[in-house]
């Protein structure tokens, strides 16, 4: 056998067996978690039937572990979560059924196809879930669709949970309902927040707008995860021509779901209607310069510290152009008091080597 040929058999093994590896992993999560269901089921009907207190769950933590020694997943808190796994889902087991008012065989489908991805998500990412979502099974069903969308890591679904992601999405004030198709409106819309969460940044009280641009270039890769599915990162102060004029895009993005280019302006003041009448200008200048016609059309994100919703809207209503417009929240400031009293990098560095001499 070739070396080359021996060499491209035996990478194309390794493949298949990583592969091979990872549906395993996925087949042995999906059915461990549908045991913690059952025992979820069983301890939460045995409670409500016989009244047992929290000192059942360590009579069964005990007993189990008795059983089945070699298995360390039966703690009492993580029987309590199991209990709380079910609960958050058991609605789940009444499945709508074909012929029920207003309920069709597609709907039967969505219905189980929703609910079987709980299955499919890591147990950790599930108690996340549980701790924030608790009696809301369409926002944990949300996360749950996030977390496969995006192999989102524990940290990433955790800081989703905390900036409260669910009740951001689609929430920009958009005209993509009345400038684009209506899949391609749906997309857009969903690729939309308000407010966007800029915490993962350290900024000074008083911050300029150039700071502010800068220091999300440095945290591009914190910022694209916040702008949501398939955003890939084009550039900064992007040149573009209009007439004899040069104008500068602050931020550049393709959306790989959509299929289209995504210009963002950034402004650390208040929305000003002017903004609109810009940003459509390079909407309008990359549509002509960048777009190919395999692409959709270009959409405008203006991300601001603040807005009027009304002048915002009537500011929409007034271009042609699909364009969205939120607020940011900057929460994690260090006031300018501090800077002059934190220690430079070489104080630190000469502290740690006094340190250890």
């Amino acid at each position: 056998m070739a070396n080359k040929e021996y060499r491209e058999w035996i990478t194309s093994f390794s493949k298949e067996f990583k592969t091979s590896q990872i549906r395993a992993t996925i087949k042995v999560n999906e059915e461990m978690l549908m045991l913690y269901w059952k025992l979820g089921k069983d301890i939460s009907s045995m409670s409500e039937k016989y009244g047992y207190g929290s000192d059942f769950y360590k009579i069964v933590s005990e007993d189990l572990n008795k059983l089945l020694p070699e298995i360390k997943s039966f703690s009492p808190t993580n029987l309590k979560y199991m209990r709380y796994f079910y609960e958050l889902y058991q609605c789940a087991e009444i499945r709508p059924q074909v012929g029920d008012e207003l309920v069709t065989h597609e709907d039967t489908i969505k219905f189980e196809k929703d609910f079987s991805i709980i299955f499919r998500i890591p147990w950790g990412h599930n108690k996340l879930i549980i701790d924030k979502c608790k009696g809301n099974i369409d926002k944990a069903l949300f996360y749950a669709r996030k977390i496969l969308e995006n192999n989102w890591s524990r940290n990433v679904l955790l800081n989703f949970l905390d900036t409260d992601l669910y009740n951001r999405q689609g929430k920009a004030i958009t005209n993509f309902t009345d400038t684009l198709p209506a899949i391609q409106s749906d997309l857009a819309q969903e690729i939309t927040k308000d407010p966007y969460n800029f915490d993962f940044l350290t900024m000074h009280e008083r911050y300029n707008e150039k700071e502010l641009k800068d220091a999300l270039i440095d945290k591009v890769n914190n910022f694209l995860i916040e702008l949501g599915t398939g955003f890939a990162y084009m550039g900064r102060e992007v040149r573009i021509e209009v007439g004899e004029s040069e104008k500068f895009i602050d931020m550049l993005f393709y959306n790989t779901k959509r299929h289209c280019y995504v210009v963002v302006e950034i402004k650390t003041g208040k929305f000003d209607s002017s903004y609109a009448g810009q940003l459509g200008t390079y909407v309008v200048a990359v549509n002509h310069q960048l777009k190919t016609e395999a692409d959709n059309p270009t959409l405008g994100l203006l991300i601001c510290k603040d807005m009027d919703s009304v002048e915002a809207q009537y500011a929409l209503e007034s271009t042609s152009q699909p364009l969205g417009i939120s607020s940011y929240e900057l929460s994690k400031l260090v006031p300018d008091d501090y800077k002059g009293s934190m220690p430079t990098i070489e104080e630190i560095e000469a502290g740690l080597e006094d340190a250890f001499t």
